[in-house]
């Protein structure tokens, strides 16, 4: 007898380059808009790489008093605002007040870089001017982990309290163990999801360093991020929080909640190659989506969509575009793919939620966002990647794939909700 429980999505908040709220990141993604500046910053002129996606005009004291904005990094209130949105989309946002209640909400995020900002900051601090203003939160206000904590605390939240760190993949892998997570019957609901702020001195430096991120657009940022086409050279870095609720489908029922779509399936493998290259094969990237169809119950010829990691470097690319070949076989043509990073940058272990959302458009709206600046055919990159304009395309199932530095590579399956 099959006791698994169902997994639904009753709640989304997304705080994105294209702004505060889900309906400016739709908007953005589904008209294919670059949210690109040239960082004006001082330091930033030494830089091979001058382009990101910042989130534009976001006011940390609109969520948080001006004594917490000093203690805690930037994320903090990117992830408290795009958590509230979720909240409130799905009824929860009085379950403080109830302790029993807020007993059943817990909170598990990805972030691959957490308070590093203010870990940057504090350093420069320190080494700079001689300890004379490092603040006591230094500490704890730097580590990936309190990114979690300061949400629960902020909302109320008594239920686990938990962050995962696994690079680019640190959401999708979130967001895997949350659904696991509540079709085991271990928690009723989760604010899942990731977040990201490493728009940074330091790791704009590292990434320029790595010969990974886009030199060649500084003059024209918006054609920097360019996944799957010739003339690609690097990713574009981002910023940004997606943030789900994640809940048992009997709970939500119960309560009313309006459904958004179903959570089905996650797979994910290593490698086991190096530490910021994929293997050239793609066959354990490819293994991910196996298993993530597998989990969900499904054949790869029930997909409609595939939301691709598209980072828009040179190898990437390639190794991803072999693996959906090798997952999907002859149907690896038919399903329709796009890359959210084209529009929006590569906002590190949040990009799996990120793209995630989009695909959530896709199964509600059906429409599939393009994947912009695709100009020059790479003929190593000839899949269906929806090239420079949204389509219309009904969506039952929808694939989230994701690869990080460290051979990581994870898969998430969502569906299109339908009452059974």
């Amino acid at each position: 007898m099959n006791t698994k429980k169902r997994v639904v999505i009753t709640g989304l908040g997304i705080v994105s380059p294209f702004g505060v709220g889900q309906k400016p990141f739709f908007e953005g993604i589904h008209q294919g808009t670059a949210a690109f500046t040239k960082l004006d910053e001082p330091w930033a002129g030494a830089l091979a790489s001058q382009v990101a996606a910042r989130v534009p005009g976001f006011d940390p004291l609109s969520v948080l008093s001006p004594k917490e904005c000093g203690r805690v990094p930037r994320i903090v209130p990117l992830t408290l605002a795009a958590a509230r949105e979720a909240l409130a989309q799905a009824g929860l946002s009085a379950y403080p007040q109830d302790l029993e209640k807020s007993r059943s909400v817990g909170v598990l995020l990805g972030s691959g870089g957490g308070g590093i900002e203010f870990a940057e900051k504090q350093y420069e601090e320190y080494f700079g001017n001689g300890n004379a203003h490092v603040t006591p939160y230094c500490v704890s206000s730097s580590f990936v982990g309190m990114l979690s904590s300061e949400i629960s605390i902020a909302l109320g939240l008594r239920g686990m309290s938990h962050v995962l760190s696994t690079g680019c993949t640190s959401s999708t892998d979130a967001m895997g163990y949350a659904f696991q997570m509540i079709r085991s019957g271990f928690q009723k609901i989760l604010l899942t999801g990731g977040a990201d702020a490493c728009i940074t001195r330091g790791l704009m430096a590292g990434f320029s360093r790595m010969k990974v991120t886009s030199t060649h657009y500084n003059e024209n940022p918006s054609r920097a991020s360019r996944p799957f086409d010739r003339e690609r050279d690097g990713f574009v870095l981002g910023e940004g929080a997606w943030i789900f609720v994640f809940e048992d489908y009997d709970h939500a029922r119960e309560r009313g909640a309006e459904i958004l779509a179903e959570v089905c399936g996650y797979g994910s493998t290593c490698d086991a190659y190096h530490r910021v290259m994929a293997s050239a094969d793609g066959v354990e990237s490819a293994r991910a989506m196996t298993l993530a169809l597998e989990d969900a119950g499904i054949r790869p010829d029930a997909v409609q969509y595939i939301n691709l990691h598209g980072t828009s470097t040179q190898m990437n690319d390639r190794v991803e575009t072999l693996a959906v070949k090798l997952a999907f076989q002859k149907h690896a043509w038919q399903v329709s793919s796009s890359a959210t990073k084209s529009m929006i940058g590569h906002p590190q272990g949040a990009c799996g939620a990120a793209g995630a959302s989009a695909a959530l458009l896709s199964l509600r709206e059906s429409v599939i966002h393009p994947t912009i600046n695709y100009e020059f055919p790479d003929e190593l990159c000839d899949l269906n990647y929806t090239p420079n304009t949204a389509v219309r395309r009904d969506v039952d199932y929808a694939v989230c794939n994701t690869i990080a530095f460290g051979s990581k590579n994870s898969s998430l399956v969502l569906k299109r909700w339908q009452e059974k």
